[in-house]
This record gives C-alpha cells, structure tokens and sequence, in this order.
C-alpha cells in the first residue's frame, strides 16, 4: 500500500494544482464567497478524517450553548434525506447521519441541520431559527462558499500536516498552504503527558502566522461505559470478557483504552450503516458477553442489537493547557460579534 501511494505522486501533484487553483479563485473573489453577520465557526482539518472534529464540536457547544442560542450545521454524510434538513423529535438518524443525531440526542435546545451547501444550509437556519446566535459549521474548512468567522483547524499529534502529503499519496485534501486561513490551529490526540518542551518544538514546524494561536488537546475516555438503562465501570468491565466494536475513523486509541487478552476487536468503515450481516457477525462474536462501541457507533448500532448487550464509551476533547485562552478567545467572538450584529 505504502509503494502504491508512492507510485500515485504524480496524481498527488495534480490534486495539489486543481485544489491550489480553487483556492486562489476564491481569494481573488472570482468564486464568491459568502459572510454572515451570526458568528459561524468553522472546524475542520486538512487531511481525512480522525482528527477529532466530533469532540471539538461538542467543546464549542458545551461552551456556548447557555449563554446563546447556537445551531451546528453539518453535511450529514451517508444520510438518505437530500438537501437542507432541519432536526426535530421525530428525525432518525439515517435522515441526518450519525455525527449530526448524536448532536441532536445528546444536547438540549440546540438547533441540527444538514446540507451539503452550507451557504444555503446557514440561510435556512437563520430563516427557520431567527433567533440563532451562532451557528458551528462542522467540517467546513474546505468549503470556501462560505467565509467563515472564526475557523479553527485540527492535526492530529501522530499524523500532522507539516509531515503529511496530498491525496493520493498522503491524506492532505489541500495544500499545507491552507493552514494559514486559521485562527487557531490545534494539535488533537496528543499523549496527556507530552510536555511543554515537545509542545514548542511542534509549535515551530506549524509556523504559525502573526495572530494565529495554537492548543493541544487529548482525548478523555469516560469513567463508565452506558447502555440504554445502565452503566458499568471501566475498571469493573475490564475484568470481563466482552467484544469491540468500531466503525469509525482510527480506532486505535479506543481499542488500546480498553482491550485486554481476551478481547475481540471488531473493525468497520467510517460512518459504517450495519448490515444484517454485520449484526448477525457482532452477535455471533459477542456470544453472552457484553458488546461495547463508540458513542457514533452506538446512534447506528441502538436498536439493532439487544439492548442489555450493547455500551457505548463516551469521550470528550480536554486542553493539555491554556483552556481559559481558547475559551475566552471563542466566547469573545461570540460576544463581539452577536453585539455588532
């Protein structure tokens, strides 16, 4: 696979040139784009999937959703509804997608919407919702239609995109170039005890523009493991047999979280819609075990499978340091930006 991408650099040359070119054509105003008055903040990356969009989106909602009235617009990839859709209490999670219901079952008095274009996805929103006060567009980094007010991008600490290639013989959907249009650049999925030493040092290689700020993040794993009416602790489940299930991008580290000799691991495509197949493979696994999943797994999984077997492990993004500067930062935004409107 490895020589095969590097067989692919020519390709990769291309992708790099048509991408670039785009770019440049939305800079100079030829391809429009649009601003708008409510705060929109953009997260996104640079590269595919498993930066840790999910938990930072969550971040940013916990952070704003009891002081303003926010909406999270997404694109609701491998949804069968089209167009703009706007969630309310009796959507499903195949008209959305997994990442925006689990948005939408997890916080209150939030608005969740989906729309391929997001241009016209903020439009209905500030239609529907007139009193939307900020809107977090998820995945959007790339979509230069919209200008967004705040844009914060994700690298990861293994995969960063100093070190990474374009498509096909990297994971980079546009240049490193891109980089420069963020306002905060953050390192996800970093070791909880990488230190102040190391953190500098990966500092220099984002080279960073004046103003652009930079934060380091890990993943927090849960204490408990739920089910729909139950719990159980990590450290009591550890001393049980039971299945791993992961349809997500880079499962590693939850695996790694929990796994033990006994373990069986069972790995799926990103945004996996489970089969027949799949659940009468899962359950076969699982035997009488316990079957444990990731929250994005568990809003595809729920209802397929019995609800005494299957548990979710919920995770959150949590700063290495400086969290009052990035919240701050968002919050003066925000602020700023809702007085002015």
């Amino acid at each position: 696979m490895e020589l095969l991408r590097k067989l692919l650099f020519p390709f990769a040359i291309l992708y790099g040139g048509i991408t670039s070119l785009r770019n440049y054509l939305y800079s100079i105003n030829i391809l429009k784009r649009t601003s708008f008055s409510t705060p929109t903040i953009v997260v996104g990356n640079l590269s595919v999937g498993g930066t840790g969009k999910t938990p930072m989106v969550e971040y940013i909602i916990r952070l704003l959703k009891d002081k303003y009235k926010i909406a999270t617009l997404s694109r609701g990839y491998k949804r069968k509804s089209e167009g703009f859709f706007l969630a309310d209490e009796h959507t499903t999670m195949e008209q959305i997608g997994d990442e925006p219901f689990q948005y939408h079952h997890k916080f209150d008095n939030i608005a969740v919407a989906v729309d391929a274009k997001r241009v016209n996805g903020i439009e209905n929103i500030l239609k529907r919702r007139t009193d939307t006060q900020a809107i977090v567009l998820d995945d959007a980094f790339q979509h230069l239609a919209v200008k967004g007010g705040f844009n914060i991008l994700l690298t990861t600490y293994d995969e960063p995109y100093y070190s990474d290639y374009m498509l096909p013989t990297g994971n980079l959907r546009e240049s490193r170039r891109g980089s420069k249009r963020a306002d905060i650049i953050i390192v996800t999925k970093c070791p909880p005890t990488l230190s102040s030493t190391e953190q500098n040092e990966i500092i220099k290689k984002l080279n960073l523009k004046l103003g652009q700020l930079s934060f380091f993040t890990y993943i927090e794993f849960s204490k408990l493991a739920y089910s729909k009416a139950d719990s159980i602790s990590v450290e009591d489940l550890k001393k049980e047999e039971f299945l791993m299930v992961a349809g997500i991008a880079k499962p590693q580290s939850f695996f790694d979280h929990l796994k033990g000799d006994k373990t069986i691991c069972l790995t799926f495509p990103d945004h996996h819609h489970f089969s027949s197949t799949d659940i009468e493979l899962i359950l076969n696994k699982a035997k009488e075990n316990k079957i444990i999943t990731t929250e994005k797994d568990y809003v595809r999984l729920n209802g397929l499978i019995p609800s005494n077997k299957l548990y979710y492990l919920p995770i959150q993004t949590s700063f290495l340091n400086n969290q009052e500067e990035f919240d701050k930062t968002i919050l003066n935004y925000v602020g700023a930006s809702t007085r002015n409107g």
